[in-house]
């Protein structure tokens, strides 16, 4: 498996690269942003890892443009900066995951094996179904054409239920969609997150199945 790291602190790059190694990687490191977007548009790596905070082009401007140029290999942010809306920020910019510093290496090598095994699966601009869209990468929300407000992760929420309208899907499997392997203990947490989507979006739109979880409907069909 082949991986691209955009780190610009030498030593964590080194460190990154023996370790990669030795867990069966081929690793290619830059430390530069704007090189490494330019390695990334040459679609050879499975992965890419970027730090947020680089030189000449910062991880969010690489994810942004490689998602506009429609190359989607699975990006994991690899970043020092702390808080859930930097995080969403990097989610909305078209990243796949992130992971905050300092980390578990053993994470890191779980969450690459689940980005490879997702694969660069190409996702559409608009997100559609009844009447209500979702622009992943800006964040913005209609519903019967009017402008919805919606949290970073009502946000995430949305976007997963999206992508698996036809499908029930649990709390649990919702949970760690929207927060990886960072997620919480209780699943129960997701019900703050459909409550708040429900009265924005219309209670209609996210059926209760008992006992399996959510999915979502066309109220008008």
């Amino acid at each position: 498996m082949r991986l691209l790291v955009v780190e610009d602190d030498v030593r964590l790059a080194e460190v990154l690269f023996a370790g990669l190694v030795a867990e069966g990687f081929d690793v290619d490191v830059v430390h530069d942003g704007l090189e490494g977007y330019w390695q990334a548009c040459e679609g050879a790596h499975e992965v890419i890892v970027l730090d947020v905070m680089l030189p000449s082009l910062n991880g969010y401007d690489i994810a942004r443009r490689l998602r506009a140029e429609q190359i989607w290999t699975p990006v994991l942010m690899l970043t020092a900066k702390d808080g859930e809306y930097d995080e969403a920020d990097g989610l909305d910019v078209g990243a796949d995951d992130y992971l905050r510093k300092p980390f578990s290496f053993v994470v890191l090598v779980a969450r690459l094996r689940a980005l490879a095994r997702r694969g660069a699966t190409p996702r559409p601009r608009l997100l559609s179904h009844g009447g209500l869209t979702l622009d992943p990468e800006s964040g913005d929300c209609t519903v019967g054409g009017q402008a919805v407000g919606l949290q970073p992760r009502e946000r995430a929420v949305l976007e997963v239920l999206l992508r698996n309208r036809d499908r029930v899907l649990s709390k649990g499997r919702l949970l760690r969609a929207v927060w990886g392997l960072d997620a919480p203990g209780d699943a129960n947490l997701i019900e703050v997150y459909v409550s708040g989507l429900r009265r924005k979006i219309g209670a209609a739109r996210i059926a209760t199945v008992r006992g399996l979880g959510y999915r979502l409907v066309d109220p008008d069909a």
